[in-house]
Order: structure tokens, then sequence, then C-alpha cells
């Protein structure tokens, strides 16, 4: 019982790892850029979330303040797109991953600076619940984090597959210049690609920030995040998922079995053996550019 009680904590965090390495993938798949300060946006919308929530702050509503940091969080996305990554349009790929760690360090700075560097917990109706499962017991937010988490993916998987907007998007990954030819406002489309990854990354913050302490380090996260998006192959939303799934269950395992100083880096083996087996990830999609 207690491995069973292992993997569902493990599914749960794992959720978290997948909702950012899903930010990863929806600006990947929409710009071929990596937003290296994506676990950063995580951090600032959970801090967000508890600024506008906690009794101890501004007090509001859990739920209005959710939507307050979803769309604070949005903004922010459209606005570092507008402001720092749209004057690199058309520059090579290492100078965003540049400007998006050093954007990294400017929000981890600033929200030290607001809100302290000393952990938080949100205040949300489901603290202390619990589900029983006979012997085994699973924490409402664990059950949130993992029903939402698989709600998103497919809101978004349908997006990227059904919708003109999304089909628009890819379209303009493929080859920027001819789908500018087409008549697609490539530029928005950055714009708004931004913004929902900046959405995904709020509500990623959110179900972190529900379950557990949360203080400027927290940004950290991004790194497991981004090895869950190349375990599950950096262009499927699904595979950004199932890498954020698979090392959210080694990590309690990792911890329970091995060796504590090889516990820690038991995700990176993870990935190292992906990329040795399955180069292009484990829900691979590899696709040639139109020219």
């Amino acid at each position: 019982m207690e491995d069973l009680q292992l993997m569902v904590s493990g599914l749960a965090n794992g959720c978290v790892y997948g909702l950012v390495a899903l930010g990863f993938v929806l600006i990947y798949k929409a710009t071929e850029q990596v937003n290296f300060a994506q676990g950063d946006m995580m951090m600032l919308g959970a801090f967000v979330a508890i600024g506008l929530g906690n009794e101890s702050h501004a007090g509001l509503p859990f739920w209005l303040a959710c939507a307050g940091a979803v769309f604070a969080m949005g903004a922010v996305g459209m606005a570092m797109e507008r402001t720092l990554l749209r004057p690199l349009f058309g520059q090579s790929q290492i100078a965003v991953v540049i400007l998006t760690i050093a954007f990294g360090f400017v929000l981890r700075f600033a929200a030290g600076a607001i809100w302290g560097h000393d952990p938080l917990v949100m205040d949300n109706p489901v603290a202390g619940a619990h589900v029983a499962f006979g012997q085994v017991v699973l924490g409402a937010d664990e059950i949130a984090v993992i029903a939402v988490t698989v709600l998103l993916t497919g809101l978004l998987f349908l997006f990227f597959s059904r919708t003109k907007l999304g089909i628009a998007m890819q379209a303009a990954s493929q080859n920027q210049l001819a789908a500018y030819y087409m008549g697609i406002p490539v530029k928005r489309i950055h714009g708004i690609t931004w913004m929902l990854a900046g959405v995904t990354a709020a509500v990623a913050g959110i179900l972190f920030a529900a379950k557990g302490s949360v203080d400027p380090s927290a940004g950290f996260l991004g790194i497991k995040a981004f090895a869950a998006a190349v375990i599950g192959g950096f262009g499927s939303l699904p595979g950004a998922l199932l890498g954020g799934l698979i090392i959210g269950l080694v990590e309690p395992f990792a911890a329970r079995y091995v060796a504590a100083g090889y516990a820690q880096i038991a995700p990176y083996a993870v990935l190292i053996l992906v990329l040795i087996f399955r180069p292009h990830g484990l829900v691979a999609q590899v696709r040639g550019k139109k020219l």
C-alpha cells in the first residue's frame, strides 16, 4: 500500500511538471522557440494567486484570485513577447535562450522583493480534505491537480488540431515567411502563443501552491519540466504530460529505493536513456520543414 500511495503522490507531482512542460511545448509548436523562464512564470503565477487570495494579503475569494492570477500571467506572457522577444524576430535561437534565462532571474528577484523568500502556502477550499479508497488516502488537492491537468491537456490538444487559430500557429512554426504570405498574422500568433503559455504557467502555479509551499526558488522546477518535455517529445502535448508523469513517478520511488545521493539524479538518468534510445522522445512528432 505504501507503494500505491507513492504512486498517487508521484502522479500529482508529475501533473504539475507536465503542465509546465505544456508551456514549453506550446511555445515550441508555434514559434520553435524555447522559453527557459517557464518555470519562473509558474512561480510568479503561484505568488500572484497567493497575494490575491490569502487572508493575510488581498483576501479575495479563491476562484477570483485564481482568475486574477491567470489573467495577470497571460498579460505577462504577451508583454514578454511584445517587448523582449519581438525585437529578436528572425534572430538566432541562442539569443532567445539567453534572454529567457535572464528574464527568469528577473522574475525570481521580483518575487523575492515583493513576497519575500520565506515559503508561503496558498489558502484554498480543499486544504486538508482527503478521499479514502480502501487503504489508499488521496488528498483533494492531488485529485484536483490530476483532473485539471488532464482537462487542460485535452483542451489544448483539441485547440491545436481542430481550430483555425491552432492550425495557423502550427503553420507559422513550419514556415513563418510562407505563413505571412498566406495572410497569417505571424507576429500576432506569437503574442497569443506566449499569452497561452503564461496562462498555462499560472494554472500550474496555482495547483503547485495549493498542494505545497512556494518560494522564489520554486521556479527551478522548470528544469525538471524541460526534461519532461524532452522525454515526451518536444512537439507533443500528450508527450509533455507523459514526460511529467514519468518524472513524477521516478522521483518518489527513487527516493524510496535508491541511495539518497543517486535519487536526485534519477529523473535526469531517465532523460539520458530516452535520448539514447528514443532521441525524438516517447511520443515523437518528427516533421520536416516545408520550404
